[in-house]
């Protein structure tokens, strides 16, 4: 009988269909775990967000994620974790999209301005 191998795994199966439950296994609880990571990880997100009113590139840079990583956590998984919370992170993203247009006119500002007093 040929030798089986489970990609990751340490020990080697000889019965074909032990391979499969065991790599069937594995997969869940890989999943279980992840998944738990995966709501904690957005829980804390939004709190990050809530409590120092943050845009989704602050939160990104301070967690080293994406900030569509950000966004999928707090838009899409949050609200099926805490309610209440994702709602109260949601009004502050949308606050901060609905003001980015005045930022982004204030940080052209101050670059001129550095520019023209640097040649003053």
């Amino acid at each position: 009988m040929e030798e089986s191998r489970i990609e990751g795994a340490d020990d080697r199966i000889h019965n074909t269909s032990q391979v499969n439950y065991t790599y069937i296994v594995k997969k869940i609880l890989k999943g279980y775990f992840l998944k738990g990571y995966i709501e904690e990880r957005a829980m804390e997100i939004a709190s990050y967000i809530i409590e120092n009113n943050c845009t989704v590139r602050q939160a990104a840079k301070q967690y080293g994620i994406s900030k569509s990583t950000v966004h999928k956590d707090v838009a899409e998984r949050l609200p099926a974790i805490n309610s209440e919370l994702a709602r109260q992170a949601r009004e502050i993203l949308e606050l901060n999209k609905s003001e980015r247009h005045i930022r982004g006119g204030l940080a052209t500002r101050e670059k001129y301005l550095h520019l023209h007093n640097a040649h003053t």
